[in-house]
């Protein structure tokens, strides 16, 4: 008899859910489970309210977690106990995300694998393990190209009046927000991360402006700067990339690595799909 598996993707606004039952598949949602963010009971919570009910009863056997901040060892604990607490698995795997990304677009070929989504993070994958990766320095000191960075540069350009005029009240009709409110919710309130890259969105609906495609463009490059480029291996293997930024300015994507001569591999959404896949064989 097949083990019912549970796999998660995790990031810090939403947690990708595929639960896997006879080599078919069943996909759910819930709120992003940061062990940075969230202490353990508001996980515990998460999963008995938002990801326990969408199992439908099924007797989970085993549960592979890929989550952010789940390279510490300390959070990774956390999510573990928690998941053993609300789904009493036999079996619990907890990994970072960006093993998780990995796998799913590199499964066991060499590449270069990149997360685009409220964060950012990169590795080189040798074919069986991670042997390099650029350091994670968190929204305010680095995760460039992520939407947290992309809203922290649509913040800039508002409150430092760099918008024209026509773009300035598209923000605010859009949003509904003052600059006390943006100040006080990225200073004082929790989950500023989120906060930021909410306001992607303003982005992708006004493509086509000079000014939102020198965000776009300056925020995507100053990743592969950073990270892409400086991995000698990116000159001879495919770079993948995951994650609702890297899905939704794909387009941008592809400009930069024809740019850089890059061997473009994979752009999805989220690696769930790839996951599933993995984990199936």
């Amino acid at each position: 008899m097949n083990d019912i598996k549970l796999i998660a993707d995790s990031g810090a606004t939403n947690t990708k859910w595929g639960l896997l039952k006879n080599k078919k598949s069943i996909c759910f949602q819930s709120q992003g489970i940061s062990p940075y963010l969230l202490d353990a009971s508001a996980i515990e919570e998460i999963l008995r309210k938002e990801v326990f009910p969408n199992l439908k009863k099924n007797k989970v056997d085993v549960i592979y977690f890929y989550g952010t901040g789940c390279k510490n060892i300390t959070n990774a604990k956390k999510i573990k106990t928690a998941l053993q607490k609300i789904i009493k698995a036999s079996k619990i795997e907890v990994d970072h995300d960006l093993m998780g990304a990995t796998l799913s677009a590199c499964k066991d070929e060499k590449g270069i694998a990149c997360i685009l989504g409220t964060g950012s993070n990169s590795c080189y994958f040798n074919g069986k393990k991670i042997v390099k990766n650029s350091p994670g320095l968190g929204f305010i000191l680095g995760d460039e190209g992520s939407g947290a960075y992309l809203g922290k540069k649509i913040i800039q350009h508002l409150l430092y009046d760099i918008f024209d005029e026509e773009l300035q009240n598209q923000f605010y009709q859009r949003f509904q927000v003052n600059s006390n409110d943006i100040i006080e919710s990225v200073y004082r309130k929790p989950l500023p991360n989120r906060y930021l890259a909410s306001f992607v969105p303003f982005l992708a609906e006004n493509r086509g402006h000079f000014m939102i495609e020198n965000i776009l463009e300056d925020g995507l490059n100053d990743f592969f700067i950073n990270h892409v480029i400086r991995y000698r291996e990116s000159a001879k293997v495919p770079v993948h990339f995951t994650g609702g930024i890297a899905f939704g300015f794909k387009d941008i994507i592809e400009q930069l690595c024809e740019g850089y001569e890059l061997q473009l591999g994979t752009i999805s959404a989220n690696p769930m799909e790839g996951l599933i896949a993995y984990h199936s064989r």
